[in-house]
């Protein structure tokens, strides 16, 4: 059952492409099984990114937002018989604030699921271009294992304070680095750190996504890096799968690589959402209409996704 639990669209996002519905038919043209639309929230003015500094204000980013929501309910209902969709947003932990905001988004909206990720150390985007990272980096003290780092405990109060559903791209932090495909191992500091956030993610029964946006950026492996996964695996942590896509030609993208990932970390089985039904366990009590459904490998492998 190919899924995806992340994903955005050029309609509600300035660094996208493809209408949101364009979006849905894409996947199920693909023979998806589950698509959640995940669009960002609404951020502080001191926190737009740069597409969206001369186009919108605060009301407007989130009067989009709220436009988001309401187009994606009636996607759901409109292609209820093809694809089961669900609708949340994708969490950013910048500053102080951003905990109000994150609740507040919680507070208004029904939604089934949200997304915890860091696009941001030390309030400046470290995955935008090379120059911002460096930037961030700069504050961080100058290398790339002290904006690690940084970057480890800055998402260690995002798990602690919001306990997210799905944790986003676990390892952002690699991609606009030196050496984005080396392995943490080499620096004990950033990897107890990560050890640490992976623990607490199993403590209160998180799911990490396996991601494969990293693929199309030119690395080899999906986030989290199979090292990674190895031990969320021994922890008894739970996986998920999403594309991350930002238009229709990333929808279900890199899938074929990224089970290769999967099967060399040794990677049983995977969960999606499903809707949750009388006497069936909710993913936490803010979602009550949804749940977790494992399906092996194996399983997996046989759906016609693959095939088509």
């Amino acid at each position: 059952m190919p899924f995806t639990h992340h994903s955005h669209s050029g309609q509600f996002c300035g660094h996208a492409v493809s209408t949101l519905e364009d979006i849905v038919q894409a996947a199920i043209s693909k023979r998806m099984s589950v698509l959640c639309l995940t669009e960002h929230m609404a951020r502080d003015r001191v926190d737009f990114y740069p597409e969206e500094e001369a186009t919108h204000t605060e009301a407007s980013l989130a009067q989009l937002f709220d436009d988001f929501y309401h187009e994606a309910r009636r996607l759901q209902q409109a292609y209820a018989d093809s694809i089961q969709i669900f609708v949340g947003f994708e969490g950013e932990w910048i500053r102080e604030s951003s905990l109000t905001l994150t609740r507040s988004l919680l507070d208004k909206y029904p939604i089934d699921l949200f997304i915890g990720s860091i696009h941001h150390v030390h309030t400046v985007p470290i995955d935008y271009d090379t120059a911002l990272y460096h930037k961030a980096r700069d504050i961080a003290g100058g290398t790339d294992q002290r904006i690690f780092e940084d970057y480890f405990d800055s998402q260690y109060q995002m798990l602690h304070a919001l306990q997210p559903p799905i944790v986003g791209h676990f390892d952002l932090i690699r991609l606009k680095s030196d050496d984005p495909e080396r392995s943490f191992r080499i620096w004990p500091s950033v990897w107890e750190k990560a050890m640490r956030n992976l623990k607490v993610v199993v403590e209160y029964g998180g799911v990490l996504e396996l991601n494969s946006s990293s693929l199309r950026k030119g690395m080899s492996e999906a986030y989290p890096q199979v090292e990674i996964c190895q031990v969320f695996r021994e922890m008894g942590g739970r996986f998920t799968l999403s594309d991350d896509s930002h238009g229709v030609e990333q929808v279900g993208l890199n899938y074929a690589k990224t089970l290769a990932c999967v099967e060399r970390a040794g990677i049983a089985e995977l969960h999606h959402l499903a809707p949750a039904f009388e006497s069936q366990q909710p993913i936490g009590d803010r979602f009550p209409g949804v749940r977790w459904s494992p399906i092996l490998i194996t399983d997996l492998k046989r759906h016609a996704f693959w095939t088509e």
